[in-house]
């Protein structure tokens, strides 16, 4: 079982904070945040995280659910994210610690994610509409 840290964007955002500040954590631990926008959530062994959010309650973003689009991209702040059979995250993106909760398994015991990322400018262009997923 691994531990997962989140983080939502949108907040980050709200905030003025920096994605990239080695800080955002703590600051976000004592900004008094909604459980939906910063938390912890255990990952069991062969559970995508991003089932392992819908199961524990939360409602991230996704479309495919395969690893073809960026609408569930989270960005690895601490740790490392497997994810097998992830076909759209170019080189650049994967360098710059994008990741895709769909198909992203946590390979270490704890990792600090930032959630809804899928508007980063890097990987808005990756992003695929959900309806298209729907039905």
């Amino acid at each position: 079982m691994a531990r997962v840290s989140f983080l939502n964007y949108e907040v980050i955002e709200d905030h003025g904070w920096d994605v990239d500040d080695e800080n955002l954590f703590a600051k976000a631990s004592k900004a008094d945040l909604d459980a939906e926008d910063y938390g912890r959530i255990a990952v069991e062994e062969g559970e995508s995280i991003l089932e392992a959010a819908e199961d524990r309650g939360f409602d991230w973003p996704y479309a495919c659910r395969g690893g073809a689009c960026s609408n569930c991209a989270v960005l690895v702040k601490n740790g490392e994210i497997a994810m097998p059979g992830q076909q759209i995250l170019p080189e650049s993106a994967l360098e710059r610690g994008a990741r895709l909760t769909c198909v992203g398994v946590p390979a270490t015991e704890q990792v600090d994610i930032i959630y809804n990322a899928k508007s980063i400018d890097f990987l808005d262009e990756l992003r695929l509409p959900a309806a298209q997923f729907e039905g």
